[in-house]
């Protein structure tokens, strides 16, 4: 095998990514970027930059992407594919089970951040932040005493939930499943069945949505308060119907919180994680 030209290719991505590379360089790590995120306010500087991806991975035995690993314009898997050979480890967050088969099959070491559970609870506690950040941001109302409505209960809603007690919200967990719901009734929230989402939304002032499917759907969005905010924070298209929504509820969908808001120690924790399997 050649020796490669640098240690690490950082591609694509968003500030976190970015972040990253000042951290592998203090290591000693020779870094190369491509389409890597850049702004004026960031003094950020790789040791190389390729002018194509197929000249980044080549010229590193590890590859690191962004979350998710896959972005539109930045970076296809279906190109990456192309380039990585079985000298590669790849890195990246929400990184398909098809593509990881696929490198599994390849002997190409294959890690999704977002499947180790401390990056994933880390992750977590960041964008819980970043959502009642843009709650505020969003709403002229206090977090204080608001109706608030947190849509699942799994790792975010979880973090989310505790984080808006702490600020005196009056919260309520609605989810199909049992066992989570029983757990937040456990730790005094109020529980809704999803069965029931549709007779009480028009309750609460902020709406959280971490459900990767859509439960905001026509029927259940007529019956928002005029008023209400809705935050959703779950990957993918989201959990709202946006089509049918129109610009009649006030919604954002926000991807990338950590990125948005925490991307420097977001970069430390991700940087670490990379450093130790190398």
């Amino acid at each position: 095998m050649d020796m490669a030209e640098y240690d690490i290719a950082v591609v694509g991505g968003d500030k976190r990514t970015a972040y990253m590379i000042p951290f592998f360089r203090e290591k000693g790590y020779r870094v190369i970027g491509y389409k890597v995120y850049r702004n004026n306010d960031m003094e950020i500087k790789a040791d190389g930059y390729a002018d194509s991806l197929k000249q980044a991975v080549e010229s590193a035995s590890v590859v690191v992407g962004g979350i998710p690993i896959e972005k539109k314009g930045i970076l296809s898997l279906r190109e990456l594919s192309r380039h990585i050979r079985k000298r590669h480890k790849i890195f990246g967050g929400v990184i398909p089970d098809a593509f990881r088969q696929e490198c599994s099959e390849r002997s190409i070491d294959c890690y999704d951040f977002m499947k180790d559970e401390s990056i994933a609870i880390f992750n977590a506690v960041a964008t819980a932040e970043g959502a009642i950040l843009e709650a505020m941001l969003h709403k002229q109302t206090n977090i204080h005493h608001s109706r608030t409505l947190v849509l699942g209960y799994g790792r975010c809603g979880k973090v989310l939930c505790d984080k808006l007690k702490g600020l005196s919200a009056m919260v309520s967990v609605c989810g199909n499943n049992v066992t989570e719901l029983a757990m937040a009734e456990a730790l005094g929230i109020e529980v809704l069945p999803l069965k029931k989402l549709g007779e009480k939304i028009g309750d609460f002032e902020y709406i959280y949505n971490t459900i990767p499917a859509i439960v905001l759907g026509e029927e259940i969005l007529e019956k928002v308060d005029d008023d209400a905010l809705i935050i959703d924070i779950a990957s993918g298209r989201g959990g709202l119907d946006y089509k049918e929504a129109g610009g009649n509820v006030n919604a954002l969908h926000c991807l990338g919180l950590p990125g948005k808001y925490a991307a420097k120690v977001s970069a430390q924790k991700l940087s670490e994680y990379v450093m130790s399997l190398q």
